[in-house]
């Protein structure tokens, strides 16, 4: 395996999602927040690649130096990268397999710009791969229920505020409004609200879509989901 790659200081816009995400992360059991929070790094830690790589095949290297960073995971110490070492400290001792966290790579492929159109088969495996993988593992942190559906329906939202298309970006926000209100509907117990809270402000994104992360109302929205479930 080659070194690790740099981790690129991201732009404001990222940083507000994170600090967003911090306050959910406080939602959580103090002894699952650590892991939390390096799943949610992981997350960045990808979406970073797209968002920087104008070049679909050095964006695939790229991709795939982290496939195989994360297998590696199960069988060697992790190499000197923050997030790779976040997680062989806090989630791998969760019962999380860098193996299980592999295939979240694919979600991130699906969307390298081929010159093909962004159809329905890849937003799908985007959100399979990327959310269902990622609130599964977080999940598993929480103990227990099952979250790839919520997960699923959150990258898609994510991903509907973040194409340029708009006739495209709405019948994936559609279609994740959806799935947010179906994933959302049980009452989640207090320890893992700070999961559905990521559910809530993605519903939120897409309804209110002026308000961006780090507007107080979301906070508030938020805040609420904490306190009530709701």
């Amino acid at each position: 395996m080659t070194d690790a790659p740099a981790t690129p200081t991201p732009p404001p816009a990222i940083e507000a999602v994170m600090r967003e995400q911090a306050l959910a992360v406080g939602y959580a059991p103090a002894s699952a927040r650590e892991g939390f929070a390096a799943l949610l790094d992981l997350d960045h830690q990808l979406a970073s690649i797209l968002q920087s790589t104008t070049e679909p095949m050095i964006g695939q290297m790229r991709l795939t130096w982290w496939y195989e960073a994360l297998e590696k995971l199960d069988r060697e110490p992790a190499p000197a990268h923050p997030v790779l070492q976040r997680l062989a400290a806090s989630v791998l001792p969760g019962g999380v397999r860098g193996a299980d966290l592999a295939p979240m790579i694919e979600g991130w492929e699906a969307l390298l710009d081929d010159g093909e159109p962004l159809d329905d088969e890849r937003v799908a495996l985007h959100g399979k791969a990327r959310g269902g993988v990622l609130f599964a593992s977080i999940g598993r942190l929480l103990g227990g229920e099952r979250w790839e559906p919520l997960g699923i329906a959150w990258a898609k939202a994510d991903l509907a505020g973040h194409i340029s298309d708009k006739v495209l970006s709405d019948r994936i926000g559609v279609q994740a409004l959806g799935e947010l209100a179906t994933a959302l509907s049980p009452k989640r117990a207090r320890g893992a609200r700070g999961l559905s809270g990521l559910g809530v402000l993605a519903r939120e994104g897409l309804r209110h879509p002026d308000r961006l992360p780090g507007h107080p109302l979301r906070a508030a929205r938020l805040a609420w989901h904490g306190l009530t479930g709701r």
